[in-house]
């Protein structure tokens, strides 16, 4: 705790505003969390302490290799407790399941091909997903999707894996994390095909209109909100406004999708923080009810 600062000011606050205003004190989640403890012992009211789970992270990949404790450790201070791990295909397998061991009550991985990596040998990776599978439980499929920006050669090939797909999550009773880009309206046709089936899963980086965000929560699926919501002409937080917190989860895509400040740099879990402010200032609520619905999303959809 700083030295000379009054805490006086904001300790006579309601108790729900207390919440709004504790960003201006918030130098780190420890002193946060100290704070709350004081408010207990004044108020005898429970508190919950800040927890929050980055839904979607690539942390096994070779931008994490030489820091990776260090990335966890940062995360983990504000309090941010799992990290779901979504693959891109085969040649990250090993990398995966090694960072995973080391953080068996962390970090949670899934089997899946990135519509990205579905090339000449999309059979032998859909293979591979399926041999995982009788290895172990995972706990999601994913990602997976369509993605139509940076080459429409394999299209018919991403649609064939994106169903494949779906059927393997069906089967095992995981969810299905989507990754889709220039392909947003096609996606969700394809996930409108599995109506009543019990499908759940994220659009992972959604990124839409209002009206695409409502035909996916009428699927049943939540929106994964990333750092794009940070971007200044992303055009996303008016989206969000309008849609009820119930349907949003927190994301960071790591490395990739850095927020505001650090865009340009490498991307971290540490940096969940910022888009939960944002949300929070968008909504008008309290980050602690950020993380408090969005943690509770998380754990509805993986159920770990």
């Amino acid at each position: 705790m700083s030295r000379g600062r009054n805490l006086s000011p904001f300790l006579s606050l309601p108790y729900e505003n207390f919440y709004k205003n504790i960003k201006y004190l918030e130098h780190s989640n420890n002193l946060f969390n100290t704070l709350l403890i004081g408010i207990n012992i004044f108020t005898k009211k429970k508190t919950q302490f800040l927890i929050m789970i980055d839904t979607h992270c690539h942390l096994y990949t070779n931008e994490f290799e030489n820091d990776i404790d260090a990335v966890i450790d940062r995360a983990s201070n504000l309090g941010i407790t799992k990290f779901y791990l979504p693959a891109i295909d085969k040649s990250f397998t090993k990398s995966m399941d090694i960072l995973e061991a080391k953080y068996p009550d962390k970090c949670f991985a899934m089997a899946g091909l990135h519509p990205c990596s579905v090339k000449e040998n999309y059979n032998e990776e859909i293979e591979h997903i399926k041999w995982q599978l009788t290895q172990r439980r995972f706990c999601g499929i994913g990602e997976t999707g369509l993605d139509f920006y940076w080459d429409k050669t394999f299209i018919k090939q991403q649609y064939e894996c994106l169903e494949i797909q779906i059927e393997l999550a069906l089967e095992y009773n995981v969810p299905l994390i989507l990754h889709t880009r220039n392909a947003l309206n096609e996606t969700i046709e394809v996930i409108k095909k599995f109506d009543g089936s019990g499908l759940r899963g994220i659009f992972h980086c959604f990124g839409g209109s209002l009206e695409q965000a409502n035909e996916i929560i009428k699927t049943g699926f939540f929106l994964g909100i990333g750092g794009v919501l940070t971007y200044k002409n992303a055009g996303l937080a008016g989206v969000l406004k309008q849609i009820a917190m119930e349907h949003l989860v927190l994301e960071t895509d790591a490395p990739y999708l850095t927020p505001t400040p650090f865009r340009g740099k490498r991307n971290e879990s540490s940096y969940l923080k910022y888009i939960a402010e944002k949300i929070a200032d968008i909504k008008n609520i309290s980050l602690i009810e950020v993380e408090q619905i969005t943690s509770k999303n998380a754990e509805k959809i993986f159920g770990l």
